[in-house]
């Protein structure tokens, strides 16, 4: 029967955000309400879950989050995400430039949201596209599939961080694994872009296409571009390094220094203030809603992971395990569950973002079923769940029109490309965290 209410409430989750529009904070909140009920939970047990579940997720990530979204709107802002793009373009070449197209997507998609992204450098496309030759198709898919990668596997992007702080895993080794991943991941969308684009007519550009407002921004070098967005990444990664079991530092001032600068909201921080150094020419009655906008962004994630972790902290009080009959110790098992549970909501509500929180929240409790127990395991459980969110991108993501109405794609095509490149990145995904799985065991 508890297995019935699970179902119940999933579904419930998917109908209320996809047929009724409903807001995912609103659908999480009564799913676990409803769900606490069906549990026999008493009312006064099921307010005080829901108040723990929620203010304990929210204690790890909540400032990661903020600080994340400032530093996104920065780069947006001040131009830095197209000194950031013509830096990696400047690198790769102009004969390759969808590939440094989709490597400059996914560094950009980082700190910025990938529709963002897709929507700030969908200018580049059709001027690269006219100078190279090459089917404007090819860029946009290689563009997409390059911020695509980074949203679902690379803190701080709200997905990934919401999911470490549900399972509990260690945010360090989520990035250094994440970026181990989805590189490969990235790449991939890039070499079926190469391959759909040269089978497709190259769509007309429409006159009305949206563009990108063309504006007066301060000179940004790539270095100062890069700053905000590579030293919190770096801060964390040797934190969990100065943290790994060998203690490579031992316990000198190294360590006590990492251990401190790589917490993940000192080093988001810092890095939010090498991003006030990009505006710094902007005049200040320009840039003084920037922080407001980012924490208005900000704000509707925070909850949403939030409304998650009720819902997790609610399925916690039930046995799932027994429940559904699931073997102890069976790892790859559990990560293929929990990589087909993230597909199967993706699929049908289409957020990656609703779709990672709540299947972190459902396979939370079966962890030390799976045997899932170490920091590595955990932080591969997360990847897992990334990489079934973002199988696959269609019809009922935001994200599937934001790429193919800035694109000038018919959604023939863009289902043929967009879609389908985003189920090949959610299969090599979960086959290289697989992998990495049988190596470290």
């Amino acid at each position: 029967m508890e297995l019935f209410f699970l179902v119940l409430v999933i579904v419930f989750i998917v109908l209320a955000t996809v047929k009724f529009k409903m807001h995912p904070i609103f659908s999480l909140t009564l799913a676990a309400v409803a769900m606490g009920f069906m549990l026999g939970l008493s009312p006064k047990d099921i307010a005080g879950t829901i108040g723990e579940g929620f203010g304990k997720t929210l204690s790890s990530i909540g400032l990661v989050i903020a600080f994340g979204t400032v530093i996104g709107i920065y780069l947006e802002k001040t131009g830095s995400t197209q000194v950031l793009a013509n830096a990696v373009l400047k690198i790769i070449g102009l004969k390759r430039s969808p590939l440094a197209l989709n490597l400059a997507g996914y560094v950009i998609s980082i700190p910025v949201f990938c529709d963002s992204g897709f929507i700030i450098l969908s200018s580049l496309n059709k001027a690269l596209s006219k100078k190279t030759g090459i089917p404007v198709m090819i860029f946009a898919i290689s563009l997409a599939t390059g911020l695509y990668a980074a949203h679902v596997f690379v803190p701080p992007t709200p997905g990934p961080l919401a999911a470490a702080a549900i399972l509990e895993a260690d945010l360090g080794r989520v990035l250094l694994l994440g970026i181990v991943v989805s590189i490969p991941v990235s790449v991939t969308g890039y070499f079926w872009a190469k391959y759909i684009g040269k089978s497709l007519m190259e769509q007309k550009e429409d006159a009305g296409q949206h563009q990108q407002e063309e504006e007066t921004i301060p000179q940004v070098k790539p270095y100062q571009a890069f700053l905000p967005l590579l030293a919190p990444i770096l801060l964390i990664a040797l934190k969990s390094i100065a943290n790994y079991p060998t203690h490579p530092f031992g316990d000198s001032v190294a360590f006590h220094f990492f251990d401190f600068v790589g917490e993940p909201v000192i080093a988001l921080l810092i890095g939010v203030f090498f991003a006030f150094l990009l505006g710094r020419k902007t005049p200040a009655k320009d840039k003084k809603e920037w922080v407001p906008i980012a924490f208005k962004q900000a704000g509707s994630i925070v909850l949403i992971t939030g409304a998650g972790g009720a819902f997790g902290a609610i399925l916690r009080t039930m046995d799932i395990a027994s429940i559904i009959n699931i073997e102890s110790g069976s790892g790859m098992g559990g990560l293929l569950i929990a990589f087909g549970i993230a597909a199967i909501l993706k699929t049908a509500q289409g957020s990656s973002t609703v779709a990672i929180i709540t299947a972190s929240a459902i396979i939370a409790p079966l962890l030390e079923t799976f045997g899932l127990l170490s920091m590595t395991d955990k932080a591969l459980a997360v990847l897992a769940v990334g990489a079934g969110a973002m199988t696959v991108s269609h019809i009922n993501d935001s994200y599937f029109w934001v790429v193919s109405q800035f694109s000038n794609l018919d959604v023939k095509n863009a289902l043929k490309g967009h879609t389908t490149a985003t189920f090949f990145q959610g299969l090599v995904g979960i086959g290289i965290i697989l992998l990495i799985h049988q190596i470290i065991q």
